[in-house]
């Protein structure tokens, strides 16, 4: 079976030409995806570290790499109406020769909407999910070549039309979240690809809140890419692992990048790891790189890949 890589690159705490540099590293090894986040002030750590805009740091890699699909890992809905969304995600479609993905999500990180006085922060985490369902519902139809409009619940279009269309002919959206009421049913509804993390057993238990989502809108599962993500340290020796692992950490301010597990070894340990999540169907491992991005991982996950497609 094969198994493809995505280097979630964090945008805190870097600059420019060490990001750059890695997502080039990562297209040049091999991976399948690069991404990276839709945050404006830094996420671990102290939240006033630098910090890069999503949209606009891939488009200008857009460019430099050749082969690596492109996107947010996830964008925050509540930041931008999905009018304006369609029209970046088919923009970097295009700078990217046709390998944009239009990630998004629910939002979170109440800091950044109240610092930059960003309007739609809704009145609890479930409008907000109310408020994903019906701009991802939207941007599909923009990004399919609809020209219509449109009065809802949160969002006005008015004879709306996204030209040029996106080069893909179906630009794919990823939905990020596990919610298991709205989150899933939007994903079993409306998504391309899902986004997930946690323990097998977790991750287990929301795909099958999925699976009934999709068969309560009659949709088959198989047509949803299944991705997860974990922070991966690739040394021959764990303790290697484990040191790069804590240099990255402190780095970034913090002791920790998730409440996820956590892979830090050989490729087979971590080969090891990851087999279960494929064993349920997940085709593709989204990678989270801090800053100062550990070029080893980068260009050893190719190793990886090897084991599992030998399973």
């Amino acid at each position: 079976m094969v198994v493809r890589f995505g280097a979630q690159l964090w945008s805190q705490h870097t600059d420019w030409p060490e990001w750059r540099d890695a997502a080039v590293a990562a297209d040049e090894a091999g991976w399948d995806s690069v991404w990276t986040w839709d945050h404006l002030l830094a996420i671990f750590g102290p939240w006033e570290q630098p910090i890069f805009e999503g949209w606009s740091i891939l488009s200008a890699v857009g460019p430099l790499t050749k082969r690596v699909r492109l996107g947010l890992m996830v964008g925050a809905n509540t930041f931008r109406k999905p009018g304006m969304t369609a029209k970046l995600a088919t923009t970097l479609d295009h700078v990217s020769g046709g390998r944009a993905v239009l990630g998004i999500g629910g939002a979170w990180f109440d800091r950044e909407h109240e610092a930059f006085g960003i309007p739609d922060w809704g009145s609890g985490f479930g409008e907000r999910l109310d408020r994903l369902d019906e701009s991802v519902m939207l941007m599909r139809r923009l990004l399919d070549g609809e020209r219509f409009s449109h009065t809802g619940q949160f969002y006005t279009l008015t004879d709306a039309l996204c030209e040029p269309r996106p080069i893909q002919a179906h630009l794919p959206i990823l939905i990020g979240g596990s919610g298991p009421r709205k989150t899933l049913r939007t994903t079993a509804l409306r998504a391309d690809a899902w986004n997930t993390a946690g323990t097998i057993d977790e991750v287990r238990n929301r795909l099958e809140i999925l699976d009934q989502h999709c068969a309560d809108v009659g949709r088959d599962r198989s047509e949803i890419e299944l991705t997860v993500s974990f922070p991966i340290v690739i040394r021959d020796a764990t303790a290697d692992a484990e040191s790069a692992y804590a240099a990255s950490l402190a780095h970034n301010g913090t002791d920790t990048m998730g409440d996820v597990p956590v892979l830090l070894g050989s490729p087979e340990f971590v080969a090891d790891g990851l087999r279960p999540y494929v064993e349920l169907g997940f085709r593709t491992v989204v990678v989270r790189l801090p800053a100062p991005y550990d070029k080893e991982t980068i260009a050893r996950m190719n190793e990886v890949g090897d084991l599992l497609a030998d399973a």
